[in-house]
């Protein structure tokens, strides 16, 4: 059993000043509405319930926290970049975002969920280029990879590969890989990445951590 198997609902933030102590390790996931990172989320931690999953656009209006375990979290921010919402509050999504990405310090890396059918969107482009300002690696999962031929999703990850110039190179700031929450593609890379920044590599869940309760 994976370590992100443990990852549990521990709150909703509607500030930063409602976050968690700004201590130990952090990975942030972040997406355009309807890009699938809730399914993402829940598939990466075998936990159907975890995120909700709405077919609304922007549904995720808070900073919603995950614990792992005492030290360690999952953050889904909100994908306020093309939800259809009054932008008085888009904008307070967007000032909570930017706060939350440069003052973090538990902040290891950033998961940027994707469509492989449309992907680099605008609002992807400013979620890398604030990765880049604030010097932290980006993870790209081209999400609902199941919906395209095996040709056209090669053919999407090597044009996505290249233009960010993902080199593949352990030290990269970028890095890119194709990922079906339905089919179950990419878990594993993905977990591998997530459990590096989160300095869990090579260790193992415990049976009585595993089974706790949400």
């Amino acid at each position: 059993m994976h370590i992100l198997h443990t990852a549990r609902f521990l709150k909703s933030a509607g500030s930063l000043r409602d976050m968690p102590a700004d201590t130990g390790w952090e990975v942030a996931f972040a997406g355009r509405s309807n890009a699938g990172k809730s399914s993402a989320l829940n598939a990466l931690a075998a936990h159907k319930g975890l995120a909700r999953v709405s077919k609304t656009p922007g549904r995720t209006q808070l900073l919603n926290v995950f614990s792992i375990d005492d030290d360690r979290r999952l953050i889904d921010l909100p994908g306020y970049g093309y939800a259809k919402v009054p932008i008085g509050v888009r904008d307070q999504w967007r000032g909570m975002v930017d706060g939350f990405l440069r003052a973090r310090e538990a902040l290891k890396g950033l998961v940027l969920i994707m469509d492989s059918r449309h992907p680099l969107k605008d609002y992807d482009r400013q979620m890398l280029d604030y990765a880049e300002a604030i010097g932290k690696p980006c993870h790209v999962l081209l999400t609902k990879a199941d919906k395209l031929s095996r040709n056209d999703a090669t053919r999407t990850l090597n044009a996505v590969r290249k233009e960010l110039g993902a080199d593949g190179s352990a030290d990269a700031r970028v890095s890119v890989q194709l990922f079906s929450a339905t089919a179950k593609t990419g878990l594993d890379e993905a977990r591998a990445v997530i459990g590096r920044w989160l300095e869990l590599a090579d260790r193992p869940a415990s049976k009585d951590t595993a089974a706790s309760p949400r």
